[in-house]
């Protein structure tokens, strides 16, 4: 790519040839599908199209017992304020998201509050004035709704059991119904559904304004500002519907090959540096991770490697984490420029090796790891007993269990950013930073040095080791600690790394010494957006919609991913069909195939990350 910041890094454009439709799909839905399918079902019983919107308190409530949720006004309160004017399909899902059913054994713990002696049954006069006098009230009538149901009700007594069983009966029933309906409806079982972009409708006077963490990935390139604070709650969708156009895109097949590792031909005789770096998955499906800077002293070839880092100690059986795909976006500080510039990013893949090779002049230049999400997202939670960390010997001290120290001693080479075997103060703190939120400063450090084994005044593993126990006989034994500090360092709770992603990169300079140092810990969702869509822009194929030339998509695609970016330069907005169904050997982002977007006017929006496997 000629780039316009000086850098004359090699990119490439692929095209490849449309195949026919996969047949056979997975028979078995994955959690997400379940859920999304379970919302679609509740939507499409009050609504004609996911893309219509919920413009009632009342259709709230509606739509989320159809979804077997028993919403109580403070609920409804906190998603429909005295500003909501609506919420969309989107906005649905991530509700359904934040409030979980009700369980069983919560609804009967709270009727046995007013049932010490385990009766089993309350008197109705006693409910009637507990219904109506604590907590959220309930109208007279409304008690002697429940009142009236005779199957749970005699002698003037409430038999809770029997109330529960019927309760969660009736959630079954609604969900059951209204699953049934689409099932039983082939037009709904065609409509094309929202985005699924996840928005923050809580407490907020514009839903759609007001977007998660989690999804910023998808939904923050858009490089024009919106009008956010209008007193509409939502403008773009409520004042400019009619306005809007709906077009379908569908994105082609590719075919993933494994192209062989391009290195230049005198590498080893390059200067060298590397630095290690992770992906963390935070609570809300958001990433972050390290971001570093690299000072080039003079004009040079550089040559540019990315990959996760393998912490198996076992030959032919990688670590998990060695299939998430990794990605380098290479950005240039420019006087005059409030931002740094995209210079180029890596496009070449070899195995879990992503590469890109091109000349870069003198300066500081941003290096922004990115992962589309593809691979890395969140993990069913399975019940299971929690692994032991600590037990304690004939003496009573406590010892840390061989399973813990294990996972300590793959924490420490994470964490070891230089890998040089031992932990500076800056390494030190980023791990602080994750787990804690806190650095520690120089005199906690040198009480850090004096109590635990260290060398050249850097923290070794066996130091490590010393902490963490140290913080266990702190709490007499009790984990729940080391627990904060494995979860935010993304282990499950059988010392499995779920959540997280390691990874190494590696600069090679033909002619200088190239400075690689970490810098932050963070999320680069806005940054990035605004990046990806950037590359998508200038080197994707760009194809106008029909009847409508100030739309147009841009489509970016290599052996590594497809990556599509809308551009929408009208003055309305555009609900944009994307089909993924014809792509082979992919992985998408958002977890369907189908889906709808909407882009505000004067917008640029990336709707799809697909990761090509091998």
């Amino acid at each position: 790519m000629a780039s316009p910041y000086g850098s004359n890094m090699s990119l490439s454009n692929q095209k490849h040839p449309t195949n026919e439709r996969q047949e056979n799909r997975k028979s078995q839905p994955s959690e997400e599908e379940a859920f999304y399918s379970t919302c679609r079902a509740a939507y499409l019983t009050v609504f004609k199209s996911s893309l219509d919107n919920i413009t009632s308190r009342e259709q709230l409530c509606l739509v989320l017992q159809l979804a077997g949720r028993n919403p109580t006004n403070k609920i409804l309160t906190k998603y429909w304020t005295a500003r909501t004017k609506e919420l969309h399909f989107d906005d649905f899902c991530t509700i359904m998201k934040r409030e979980k059913p009700a369980a069983k054994t919560e609804l009967l713990k709270a009727f046995k509050k007013i049932d010490p002696d385990n009766k089993g049954y309350i008197f109705h006069d006693d409910l009637s004035r507990i219904l109506t006098g604590n907590g959220e009230k309930m109208s007279q009538e409304e008690v002697r709704a429940v009142l009236r149901l005779a199957d749970i009700n005699s002698n003037g007594r409430l038999e809770y059991n029997k109330f529960c069983n019927k309760f969660f009966e009736i959630c079954d029933q609604c969900t059951k119904t209204a699953a049934d309906r689409m099932d039983s409806d082939n037009k709904a079982k065609r409509q094309q559904f929202g985005s699924q972009i996840q928005k923050s409708p809580e407490r907020s006077a514009s839903p759609s304004a007001k977007q998660s963490p989690r999804n910023s990935r998808l939904s923050e390139g858009d490089t024009t500002p919106r009008k956010a604070e209008s007193k509409s709650s939502r403008p773009s969708s409520a004042r400019s519907y009619k306005a809007s156009v709906s077009t379908m895109f569908t994105m082609a097949a590719v075919n993933g090959k494994n192209s062989k590792l391009a290195e230049p031909n005198n590498l080893q005789g390059w200067n060298f540096t590397n630095s290690k770096g992770c992906f963390f998955l935070e609570e809300n499906g958001d990433v972050i991770s390290h971001r570093y800077k690299m000072q080039i002293p003079q004009k040079t070839t550089v040559f540019l490697k990315i990959k996760p880092y393998n912490l198996s100690k076992v030959e032919g059986k990688p670590s998990s984490w060695m299939s998430v795909d990794t990605a380098l976006f290479i950005l240039k500080e420019s006087d005059g420029r409030a931002d740094p510039q995209l210079v180029s990013f890596t496009e070449s893949r070899y195995k879990e090796t992503f590469t890109l090779k091109g000349e870069l002049g003198p300066g500081v230049y941003h290096m922004i790891p990115f992962t589309t999400g593809c691979r890395l997202r969140k993990k069913r939670k399975q019940t299971t007993k929690d692994a032991q960390l600590v037990y304690r010997d004939r003496n009573e001290d406590l010892i840390l269990t061989p399973e813990f120290k294990s996972v300590l001693s793959d924490m420490f080479d994470i964490i070891d950013l230089d890998g040089n075997g031992y932990l500076s103060l800056e390494e030190y703190n980023f791990f602080e930073l994750r787990t804690s939120g806190e650095k520690c400063d120089e005199d906690a450090w040198e009480v850090c040095k004096e109590n635990f084994e260290t060398s050249k005044n850097e923290l070794t593993k066996q130091g490590f080791l010393e902490l963490n126990l140290m913080e266990a006989n702190d709490r007499e034994g009790d984990p729940s600690d080391l627990w904060v500090t494995l979860q935010s360092m993304g282990y499950n709770k059988t010392l499995e790394l779920t959540e997280a992603c390691p990874f190494l990169i590696e600069a090679y300079a033909e002619k200088c010494k190239p400075k690689l140092q970490a810098v932050s810990l963070e999320s680069s969702t806005k940054q990035l957006q605004k990046v990806v869509c950037r590359s998508v822009i200038l080197k994707g194929d760009a194809k106008s919609a029909e009847g409508y030339e100030d739309v147009a998509f841009y489509t970016y695609m290599n052996d590594t991913r497809i990556s599509s970016v809308i551009e929408n330069k009208s003055n309305s907005k555009v609900v944009v069909q994307v089909n993924n169904e014809q792509s082979k050997n992919c992985i998408s982002s958002r977890g369907l195939d189908v889906f709808a977007v909407e882009v505000p006017p004067k917008a640029t929006m990336v709707t799809t990350l697909v990761f090509v496997l091998f």
